[in-house]
């Protein structure tokens, strides 16, 4: 349910999005273009935003704008590490995601790791090689590979609890945090400071993420958010939610990746 929020109470929340983005004022200021006199004000709840400014801040800070307005906005939330599952039937397919958040370090680590040496693989890329690796799995195989959510946001999906496992993985000396700036634009790359521990990974999880790669792995930044704006599943949801894996079956070429007329057998 949305709210009205005081300047305070919207000031308190652009600093902690900020800070769990690992922005300065100035890098944020400078990203959409206010001066940072104003967005310190902003902050300290001293200095009104218009829609327009808030617009802006959701693009770069990447939230939704009916999430912020509402009472049980979090931004500090722990991530919960494999929450317990439900016992499901052998045959029956899980169609609700549960983050497996070693798995998703390690499929983190894998990405960052063969995609070290490439200036444009900022956080923006990451995001789209990480959505099209689990998306692309899921259709293929019926089953989650991270177990990851991803919600619909302007600039394309983006994995829920990214900011909290980043910063648990900088924290622990397994990635470091880098700023610098790409063609003019700044931007936040990641670099691994450990190994991906493989034998987490079956070769058929292996095999996606490494096509995905090799497909996308090059493309800018504006390339690749166009290219994921027109995948069904992103398409189809409505901005700020969650996107279901289940819309990954009716994909169309050039996004699908499993050929219905002849289904895969041993699956």
């Amino acid at each position: 349910m949305n709210i009205k929020l005081s300047q305070k109470q919207i000031g308190q929340r652009i600093s902690e999005l900020r800070k769990k983005k690992g922005l300065s004022q100035e890098d944020l200021a400078k990203s959409v273009k206010i001066s940072r006199p104003s967005l310190t004000q902003i902050e300290l709840g001293n200095r009104s935003i218009d829609i327009l400014e808030l617009q802006k801040l959701s693009l770069v800070l990447e939230f939704s704008l009916d999430d912020f307005m509402s009472q049980d906005f979090l931004t500090s939330h722990d991530v919960e590490v494999n929450a317990e599952k439900k016992a499901i039937k052998a045959d029956e397919r899980i169609s609700v995601p549960t983050l497996q958040v070693y798995k998703f370090k390690n499929v983190l680590l894998y990405i960052l790791e063969r995609c070290a040496g490439k200036p444009n693989v900022g956080e923006t890329v990451l995001y789209k090689l990480l959505y099209f690796s689990d998306f692309n799995y899921y259709e293929l195989y019926e089953e989650h590979l991270t177990g990851a959510k991803y919600r619909k946001l302007p600039y394309g999906p983006v994995p829920q609890k990214f900011d909290n496992i980043i910063n648990q993985m900088i924290d622990k000396g397994q990635l470091q945090r880098v700023k610098t700036e790409y063609h003019g634009y700044p931007q936040i790359r990641y670099l691994p400071l450990e190994k991906p521990n493989l034998t987490e990974l079956r070769a058929s999880e292996k095999d996606i993420i490494d096509r995905v790669i090799e497909q996308m792995s090059d493309w800018s930044a504006a390339a690749i958010s166009n290219y994921s704006h027109k995948d069904l599943p992103w398409e189809v949801t409505d901005e700020g939610m969650d996107i279901s894996y289940e819309l990954a079956f009716y994909r169309e070429h050039p996004y699908s990746v499993r050929n219905y007329g002849d289904e895969i057998e041993g699956q």
